[in-house]
């Protein structure tokens, strides 16, 4: 839900377990408490998509047995698999361009323990068209961070489990050309396709694919998104890691992203999303600025985290049993 300033701090102050996204001249405002927080001004909310920096998007954690609040750098950064409760949940925020999200986005994937353990979360961000920095909150201290990821470890009732899903409006066509990357990076110049290795920036310079299409890997019927930054001066730049031996394609081209969200959301069949996120790129290239696409509300992310980094993406968890 978004609310002022002033409903924030009255929850808080009441002891309440929160998760919360807003810009960081409202999240510096709050007082110490219960609660998690990351910087954006981008939120798809019960109006529509739209841009705030009077409001704070708010997540009541009502569903909590017991909670912890730890703060990890790029060095011990997966020691969240080892410190989560048995059953439970970890909300997850980490800064857009830090260290820590860079080993998380490249490193996530060969970490097998993470699958055991529901990790659901976002990359923070701000404002795209003034000077910002991304940032997280410990609301237990009080501190905010610029290269540090916050982590809430969610403690669930006896009978009660977290389920992670995304959803995805994007799929491949399987007669396109299968491209393939040396090495897990957030940068490439070369790279294969159909087996013969080119320059990957004149690859889609000659070929005219459309960049706000992301690179989409088929894993078991699922599709994983990699969107491209960036292609400047002979090389490609990701917002999240390419991954060596993994077939990608370019995905097909959407043209109605609020449409084709509305398609997936009723394939889902969620009701009840406790957390959700979408990304910035879905946010600027689908035109979802005043666009509803319930019941997905909540921040508008510079990266989702489904258990690994992945973006273009809507993810969402929900508490069953």
């Amino acid at each position: 839900m978004l609310i002022k300033l002033e409903e924030a701090v009255r929850l808080i102050n009441e002891g309440k377990i929160l998760h919360i996204a807003a810009d960081d001249s409202l999240l510096k405002q709050l007082p110490k408490g219960k609660w998690i927080g990351g910087t954006t001004p981008y939120f798809i909310s019960e109006e529509g998509g739209l841009i705030t920096k009077d409001r704070l998007y708010v997540n009541e954690i009502d569903y909590a047995e017991e909670v912890r609040v730890e703060v990890y750098g790029k060095y011990n950064i997966f020691q969240i698999v080892e410190e989560c409760y048995d059953n439970g949940l970890t909300m997850l925020i980490m800064p857009y361009g830090s260290d820590v999200a860079t080993k998380y986005a490249k490193e996530a994937p060969e970490v097998e323990e993470l699958l055991m353990h529901p990790t659901v979360g976002w990359i923070s961000g701000f404002d795209l068209s003034a000077e910002g920095t991304a940032r997280v909150y410990d609301g237990t201290s009080g501190r905010s961070y610029t290269d540090r990821a916050v982590a809430m470890y969610i403690k669930l009732p006896e009978g009660k489990s977290a389920m992670i899903n995304m959803i995805n409006i994007f799929s491949d066509d399987k007669t396109d050309p299968v491209i393939r990357f040396y090495d897990n990076d957030l940068s490439v110049t070369k790279c294969t396709v159909n087996g013969q290795e080119v320059t990957f920036s004149d690859y889609i310079e000659k070929t005219g694919i459309d960049t706000k299409m992301p690179l989409v890997a088929d894993y078991n019927g699922s599709y994983i998104n990699t969107s491209i930054k960036e292609v400047a001066d002979g090389t490609v730049s990701f917002y999240a890691p390419v991954f060596r031996n993994i077939e990608y394609r370019f995905a097909v081209c959407v043209d109605d992203y609020a449409a084709r969200f509305r398609e997936k959301i009723n394939e889902s069949g969620a009701r009840n999303p406790v957390l959700s996120c979408n990304c910035i790129l879905n946010y600027q290239y689908g035109n979802l600025n005043g666009q509803k696409i319930p019941p997905y509300t909540g921040p508008v992310t510079f990266g989702e985290v489904a258990y690994q980094l992945i973006n273009q993406t809507l993810v969402y968890c929900e508490i069953l049993g």
